[in-house]
C-alpha cells in the first residue's frame, strides 16, 4: 500500500534535480570552467563567458545524465547503488523524464549558440549524444572496454570551456581531454571493483565481472602509469610551469600509492577510497594548473 501511495505522489523539484546527477555535473562543470580559465590570457578573462558557458555545458551534461537513467531504469532498480533513484522508485515517469532531458538539451544548445558560439554548442551536443546514446545504449552492454571507448564523451568538458573562449579546437584544449580520458579507467574501475556484485546482478560486462578483480587491478595500474605520463605533458610543452609540475608530481605519487594499496592490501574499502581520491586528484590537478596559469613565478 505504501508503495502504491508513493507511485501516485507528484514528483518534486528534488526528484528532477536528482535525475541530473548533480554531483557528477558539478565535477564536469568545474573542468569546463578550467578550460575557460586556461584559454583566457591573464587579465582578459570574461566572466560572462565563464558563467554562461558553464550553464550551457552543465545543462547539456545534465540532459545526458537524465537520458542515461531513462534507458537504465530497469537495471538501476536491481542495483543497490541506484535503486533509490527517482525513476526506479516511480517518483518520476519515464515520459516526463525524457521530456525533461529534451528541455535541458534544447536549453543548452540555445544558450551556447546564442551567447557563446556554434562550435561549443555542437561539441556539447555531440558529447551528450556520445554519453547518452553511444555509451549508455550500446557500449556499456557490448564490451568490458566500454569506459575506455566511451570515456571520451565524459572527457570533453575542459575542451568545451576552451572552445567557448577561442572558438577553435587547439592542442592545449585536446591535452586537457587526454588527461581526463586516461584518468577515467582507473577512476571508474576502482568503483567497478567496489560494486562488482551489482554489475554482475544485471549482467553488465564491466571489467571486474568479465575478467576478474585481479585483472582489473593490473589494468588500473597500467592506465595509472599512462595517466602519470600524460599529466607531465603540460609542463613539457610549456603550457604550465613549476607550480603545476610539483603539484602533479605529488598528486601522482599518492595516486600510485593508492593503486598499489588497492592491488596488494587486504583492507576493506580500499577500492572505494581509491575512487574517492581519484575525484579529489582531478580537482586538485586542474586547480594547480589554473593557479600556475595566473601566478607569475620568477
Amino acid at each position: 500500500m505504501e508503495k502504491e501511495i508513493e507511485l501516485k505522489q507528484k514528483a518534486s523539484w528534488r526528484d528532477y534535480y536528482d535525475l541530473c546527477k548533480p554531483r557528477v555535473i558539478v565535477l564536469l562543470v568545474i573542468t569546463a570552467m578550467v578550460g575557460v580559465l586556461l584559454a583566457s590570457p591573464v587579465g582578459e578573462l570574461s566572466v560572462f563567458i565563464l558563467v554562461v558557458s558553464s550553464i550551457g555545458i552543465g545543462l547539456g551534461s545534465a540532459a545526458g545524465a537524465v537520458i542515461n537513467q531513462v534507458v537504465e531504469r530497469e537495471s538501476d532498480a536491481k542495483m543497490a547503488r541506484t535503486k533509490n533513484r527517482p525513476l526506479p522508485q516511480g517518483r518520476v515517469e519515464q515520459k516526463n523524464a525524457f521530456i525533461f532531458a529534451l528541455m535541458l538539451a534544447a536549453g543548452s544548445v540555445f544558450i551556447l549558440t546564442a551567447w557563446i558560439n556554434i562550435l561549443t554548442a555542437v561539441l556539447t551536443f555531440a558529447s551528450m549524444i556520445g554519453y547518452a546514446v553511444v555509451y549508455t545504449m550500446y557500449l556499456k552492454k557490448a564490451t568490458p572496454q566500454n569506459i575506455v571507448i566511451g570515456g571520451l564523451a565524459g572527457a570533453t568538458p575542459p575542451l568545451l570551456g576552451w572552445v567557448a573562449v577561442t572558438n577553435s579546437i587547439d592542442p592545449q584544449g585536446l591535452l586537457l581531454v587526454l588527461i581526463i580520458y586516461t584518468w577515467t579507467p582507473p577512476h571508474f574501475w576502482a568503483l567497478a571493483i567496489h560494486r562488482r556484485d551489482d554489475y554482475a546482478k544485471v549482467n553488465l560486462p564491466m571489467l571486474p565481472v568479465t575478467h576478474g578483480i585481479e585483472f582489473t587491478k593490473y589494468s588500473i595500474l597500467g592506465y595509472t602509469i599512462i595517466m602519470i605520463l600524460v599529466t607531465m605533458l603540460p609542463y613539457l610543452i610549456f603550457m604550465s610551469g613549476w607550480i603545476y609540475l610539483l603539484s602533479a608530481a605529488l598528486l601522482n605519487l599518492y595516486f600510485l600509492y593508492m593503486v598499489l594499496l588497492l592491488m596488494f592490501s587486504k583492507k576493506e574499502n580500499v577500492a572505494m577510497k581509491t575512487f574517492v581520491y581519484s575525484i579529489n586528484y582531478l580537482l586538485l590537478l586542474f586547480v594547480s594548473m589554473v593557479v600556475d596559469h595566473y601566478l607569475v613565478v620568477i
